[in-house]
């Protein structure tokens, strides 16, 4: 098997792994990032590889596992990786973005350990960076249940990842010195399937072989940086079975729409005519569609797919209906989302509601973005490093942004954007997309309930459309144009985790922010402690670690 529940380990070109007997395993791989020249769209250009490969390496792991990644940064710039959808419970040191981590400096290296604690499901990593993710440098991350957990379905032939994205043809420098000169980015040039672009018709290497008759698992996450694309295949339906960590009710589908950032699983079974088969991952609510294809074979044929390729959907309204179709399926056995064992999250009362208004506006001749005219710019010193140390107040001001959006916003505020959440409070967020483009928001450190997507603005009596029952527990929520969508979740990972737009080029121009929530009782029964491999920058470089945490 490619991956599986079988397999607990992942495969990369430098990788050495070791055991433990007692307790949770513990795995060791070495990841060296380079530049690299490959021609995803037939233009050679420079691109950002782990060991070598374009896509990185599949990371396959296991509930519970201990992952532990050094990795080597041989670019010319600071490096950082991220693992999207990934809890890192307690443990917001090793989430890998500019507010917790100092990044790596070039020619040196850092060794990540992180453990998917009580996870399961389908997630990727990827520089976070710069605009590094335009250069690649992004991988699948899958995390299987234990063998002791059963999954509500039969074991799969095989275990597969598809990532699709949108791709420009301009370096990542380029593409940065576009966005802080004040240009836009413009359209994608094309669209990849695993680092790939095809062409209906053409000399196409499969990238999948199928036994007929038999079922494969394929998991299916949008690694690109604006485009919301729909994945099809032609002939085939997708029996949708879990989706960024939750199992789902198995409907099939002819074709889903995958955001900016999130990840389906699906089961597909070889039960056509043996031949060759494209998959079609291609743009939506764009002025001008973008596609590709990939081809599926069937074992043992050479017959060429057909060139009739079946349609996308159109419109928005197409997509919230298959939204509002993804059900959490109650009965299955997995991990759950914290509180632990709570699966009645419509009977928790909402202590706090926090409204996420996208905002756009022009700051010095240049466009920015943000949430309730606050655009969030990152700090030399990570912001948790501050306030660990406890000089939070040299480097940034907590609740600069209110939790209600003015009613009408005129300017941007340019600043460090951090709101202080109590820790253990069952809190409401809603994302309002006020702008005719598609949107699509993450939150790092949890899962959430997404209860509810709707045309227009919010108010408190739509809470009475509200899925209370088994809205799917994921971390990644997409917001229709005009519309807005909701969320529930209890904040009881304490850390300092990321809001974001998963659209890049308006998260670097500031669309995010940093929930901070903090253990009253600064304990390790909530927090783990710095780290001692942690790099130190800024105002806290050279310092003693603070007095540690204890039970």
């Amino acid at each position: 098997m490619e991956g599986g529940r079988l397999l607990t380990v992942f495969v990369c070109l430098v990788s050495t792994v070791a055991m433990v007997n007692a307790g949770d395993p513990y795995f060791y791989y070495t990841w060296n990032v380079t530049y690299g020249t490959v021609a995803p769209l037939g233009i050679p250009q420079q691109v950002i590889l782990i060991n070598g490969q374009f896509p990185g390496p599949n990371l396959n792991s296991t509930s519970n596992n201990n992952v532990v990644i050094n990795v080597f940064n041989n670019l010319d710039e600071p490096f950082l990786l991220t693992w999207s959808g990934l809890q890192h419970r307690k443990n917001s040191w090793q989430d890998g973005v500019a507010g917790t981590s100092c990044p790596i400096p070039a020619g040196t290296n850092f060794t990540y350990h992180f453990q998917p604690k009580d996870q399961i499901g389908s997630y990727f990593y990827y520089p976070s960076t710069s605009l590094h993710r335009f250069a690649g440098g992004f991988g699948g991350l899958r995390v299987n249940s234990r063998l002791l957990i059963p999954v509500p379905y039969a074991d799969p032939e095989d275990d597969r990842t598809i990532l699709i994205n949108d791709w420009y043809t301009k370096s990542h420098t380029a593409l940065k010195n576009f966005l802080d000169s004040g240009r836009t980015l413009g359209s994608p040039d094309g669209v990849l399937i695993n680092g790939k672009s095809g062409k209906v018709g053409g000399k196409n290497e499969a990238l999948f072989t199928m036994k007929p008759g038999k079922t494969y698992k394929y998991r299916i996450c949008n690694v690109g940086f604006k485009s919301t694309l729909n994945f099809r295949i032609q002939g085939h339906k997708m029996k949708l079975v879990e989706m960024e960590g939750s199992h789902v009710l198995q409907n099939d589908y002819d074709s889903l729409d995958v955001h900016v950032g999130q990840c389906f699983a699906v089961l597909v079974t070889a039960d056509q005519a043996a031949k060759n088969y494209y998959m079609v991952a291609s743009t939506r609510f764009l002025k001008k569609e973008v596609s590709t294809v990939g081809v599926m074979s069937y074992e043992g044929s050479n017959v060429q797919a057909s060139n009739e390729l079946p349609k996308a959907p159109v419109g928005w309204a197409w997509s919230l209906n298959q939204f509002r179709s993804f059900r959490w399926n109650l009965t299955a056995s997995a991990a759950r989302p914290n509180p632990q064992g709570s699966y009645h999250y419509g009977k928790i009362n909402i202590t706090r509601t926090i409204k996420l208004a996208n905002t756009k506006n022009m700051v010095n001749g240049k466009v920015r973005f943000g949430f309730n005219g606050v655009s969030h710019v990152d700090t030399e010193t990570p912001l948790k490093l501050a306030e660990y140390f406890g000089m939070s107040e040299k480097i940034f001001k907590y609740n600069v942004i209110k939790d209600e959006p003015a009613a009408k916003i005129t300017t941007l505020t340019v600043e460090p954007n951090v709101l202080n959440i109590t820790f253990r409070t069952f809190v409401e967020v809603v994302f309002e997309n006020h702008e005719k483009s598609m949107q699509s928001f993450h939150l790092d450190g949890y899962s959430f309930f997404s209860v509810a997507s709707e045309p227009g603005r919010w108010t408190p009596e739509k809470r009475q459309n509200y899925n209370l029952l088994d809205a799917v527990s994921r971390h990644t929520v997409q917001v229709y144009p005009k519309s807005w969508s909701a969320i529930l979740l209890t904040f009881d990972n304490a850390g300092m985790w990321n809001i974001r737009s998963e659209n890049w080029e308006r998260r670097y121009l500031g669309q995010q922010m940093y929930v901070s929530v903090l253990s009253p009782e600064k304990s390790l029964r909530d927090e783990y402690n710095i780290p001692l491999n942690t790099n130190l920058c800024g105002i806290v470089k050279g310092l003693p670690l603070p007095t540690p945490y204890t039970i």
